[in-house]
């Protein structure tokens, strides 16, 4: 972005997300933005630019969190409608680098490019960048991925950094010798809170709702929408914070035996178990 004249004396424009000014007498080249002076900040210009910043965060982080819906759902996507939206930097910074599957079994690799016919051009295991012509692309959930340690490795001999956490998302595998039977997990039970409103304030920063003295989140998998859910108690009868067992719900149906459920559902509800018990503020134990 260029920039915009505010008077006689200051230029303006956006400068890594914020509104930074320089002398209008100083060149392109020679002129240092600098933070805004007193005189600038209420005039109808910087405010503007203002918020238009403000904007473009919010168009990015939509753009984020869509396509994070798109990953851990893993829902087919169409090619084109990823050709439309790749000319667009918010896009294609949330976009750029996941691994994509096609329609064939080969046809995997890292998203570097979406051309107008549809076609989109990626960097496969092999390090040699190819085309996809397939109508739809799923991005995996990282559960999902069968050659994800050899992912990982080749992504960091790439360079690879992406603007939608994937291959490096924190992931659970149900244990094999688990009892299919129980309907809870209490792994992460225990993980104490000053107040329940320090909990409840943890979950809604990490993108979860809570309602009914639980903390829960969606995760749609293989079809099926399951609800994770972490009991929290209630805020009129409990002083301090403290996490409660993990479960799993189907539609209205009560809690789910841990064999119905889903290996997508399962790790995304042990991640948000482990980042509420991360987030605590006295230890289980009651020492610092």
């Amino acid at each position: 972005m260029g920039w915009l004249a505010v008077g006689d004396t200051y230029e303006i424009a956006l400068v890594e997300g914020r509104v930074v000014a320089r002398s209008s007498s100083e060149t392109s080249s020679a002129g240092q933005p600098r933070t805004l002076p007193g005189e600038l900040r209420d005039r109808p210009e910087v405010i503007e630019l203002q918020r238009f910043a403000e904007w473009l965060d919010r168009h990015a982080a939509e753009c984020a969190a869509q396509v994070d819906n798109w990953m851990v759902s893993s829902l087919p996507v169409p090619t084109g409608l990823l050709a439309r939206v790749w000319p667009d930097e918010a896009w294609r910074s949330a976009l750029r680098d996941l691994v994509v599957v096609g329609e064939g079994p080969d046809e995997v690799g890292f998203l570097r490019d979406a051309d107008d016919s549809g076609e989109l051009r990626v960097v496969n295991l092999d390090g040699e960048t190819v085309r996809l012509s397939s109508r739809t692309v799923t991005m995996p959930h990282p559960v999902l991925l069968p050659d994800l340690d050899e992912l990982r490795v080749f992504a960091a001999e790439l360079g690879v950094v992406q603007g939608v956490e994937q291959i490096h998302r924190a992931t659970w595998h149900k244990p094999g010798d688990i009892d299919g039977d129980a309907e809870t997990v209490t792994e992460f039970s225990g993980a104490e809170y000053s107040s329940w409103f320090h909990l409840s304030a943890r979950a809604a920063s990490l993108g979860y709702k809570v309602s009914d003295g639980r903390v829960t989140g969606r995760i749609r998998d293989a079809g099926r929408v399951f609800t994770a859910s972490v009991d929290i108690g209630n805020p009129y009868y409990d002083e301090e914070g403290r996490t409660g067992e993990l479960s799993w719900r189907h539609g209205w149906d009560p809690r789910l035996r841990l064999s119905e459920v889903g290996p997508v559902a399962w790790s995304e509800g042990m991640r948000m178990a482990a980042a509420l018990h991360a987030g605590r503020t006295v230890a289980a134990d009651h020492t610092a």
